[in-house]
């Protein structure tokens, strides 16, 4: 293959994987430079290995994200946004819609206690919970705070 193939940014190409690192892989391209795709790059969903969603020797068509000279940053995930997603939803998760639990009334039902006798929580409803509780107690932490920065600068002037 000669050099009349022209990559530019922006532009889809074929490649073929030649190497895979914890991090990403290199995928050599037409006009004879290698592209590195990086680990971020590879799928829309989470990818903790890449062997399992790329191989040595494998065709892929890649997304030119930039390139300087020969160091050229390639895209997987963005050459199939509509197909990856698609069958995605193909398999749906049981999910059930987030309930708020009910009000603590006593000192001794705590959300982790009241959760155990109910069916177990999702993972996105105990994040939804943590999220809530912890930005109630930092706008509580911030309401307190600014009010005792306010006496101790009070004090100050009161000496003749």
């Amino acid at each position: 293959m000669g050099n009349e193939m022209k990559i530019e940014v922006d532009t889809i190409i074929e490649g073929k994987v030649s190497g895979i690192t914890k991090f990403g892989a290199f995928v050599d391209l037409p006009d004879g430079t290698t592209g590195m795709v990086h680990i971020s790059e590879v799928s829309q969903s989470y990818v903790s290995d890449i062997n399992d969603f790329l191989k040595i020797g494998q065709t892929v068509n890649v997304k030119v994200l930039s390139r300087d000279g020969n160091k050229v940053a390639l895209s997987i995930k963005q050459t199939q946004p509509k197909a990856e997603k698609a069958e995605r939803s193909q398999k749906p998760k049981a999910r059930k819609p987030y309930k708020p639990e009910p009000p603590v009334t006593s000192p001794g039902s705590f959300e982790w206690q009241s959760a155990q006798k109910n069916a177990p929580s999702t993972f996105e409803d105990m994040m939804s919970k943590f999220k809530q509780t912890s930005e109630d107690k930092m706008s509580d932490l911030k309401r307190s705070s600014g009010e005792s920065r306010g006496y101790s600068r009070r004090g100050n002037g009161s000496r003749k």
